[in-house]
């Protein structure tokens, strides 16, 4: 026997595109369910019209709170009784309104530390779009549970972000490969898993030869923590 869904989930996606549809491709695959209906009920808002989260932080570009928190509360009309956004940067601002909503958010970030923890416990290395990393999202947590993060240097990054951004125009194989060269360098440095904390990392990393275990999916760490409230 399968086990019922006790909760109804709210998912922002879009940001970008093909990290939301592995985001639910995911949740279908770490559910209990046993037919359709053992499922959880899924309400999904697709909005890539939100302004860009990396420019609105680095370049002063425009404020994507206001489209994010009028999305969220939608999802909650429809009868979410929790939420989840399947984009890392997209939770530096909400982290600014996040008690103005009236049922939980699984935080991406609070997942995928939790993960890490127990995935590696000797620490992880941080890939991020630079937002995330300017932002100190992840080292706030870290820190919550002297939790080691190690960070690329600003070359790295710079990389790292190219390769974000050939997932969101669908070059996938070409960011598969960019990325195996960023993580051969950084093991030669320290051989530990790293944490894919962004949306777009981990499908970039699945279409390349390397080792499955070495990756610490936010995608996966947001899915396992939504089915884990949604069959409590």
């Amino acid at each position: 026997m399968g086990k019922n869904p006790q909760k109804v989930l709210g998912v922002l996606g879009g940001m970008g595109p093909a990290a939301s549809a592995r985001f639910l491709e995911i949740l279908a695959e770490l559910s209990p369910a046993k037919s359709d209906q053992e499922h959880p009920k899924i309400f999904y808002i697709s909005d890539p019209q939100i302004p860009d989260r990396t420019k609105a932080i680095l370049e002063n570009g425009e404020d994507p709170s206001v489209q994010i928190k009028a999305d969220l509360f939608k999802l909650v009309e429809c009868g979410s009784d929790i939420l989840a956004v399947p984009c890392n940067t997209a939770h530096y601002f909400i982290e600014n309104f996040v008690d103005e909503l009236p049922i939980p958010l699984v935080s991406i970030v609070e997942a995928s530390v939790k993960l890490a923890r127990k995935v590696s416990p000797q620490g992880a290395w941080l890939l991020s779009t630079k937002a995330t990393w300017r932002s100190g999202l992840y080292s706030k947590h870290a820190n919550r549970y002297g939790y080691n993060l190690y960070f690329p240097d600003d070359e790295t990054r710079e990389e790292v972000q190219r390769v974000i951004y050939l997932v969101k125009t669908n070059k996938i194989k070409e960011a598969s490969i960019r990325l195996e060269d960023v993580l051969k360098k950084l093991w030669g440095e320290r051989d530990i898993p790293f944490i894919a904390a962004c949306t777009e990392l981990p499908l970039a990393y699945e279409a390349s030869s390397l080792p499955q275990e070495k990756m610490i999916s936010s995608l996966f760490a947001l899915a396992k923590s939504c089915i884990e409230e949604i069959y409590r």
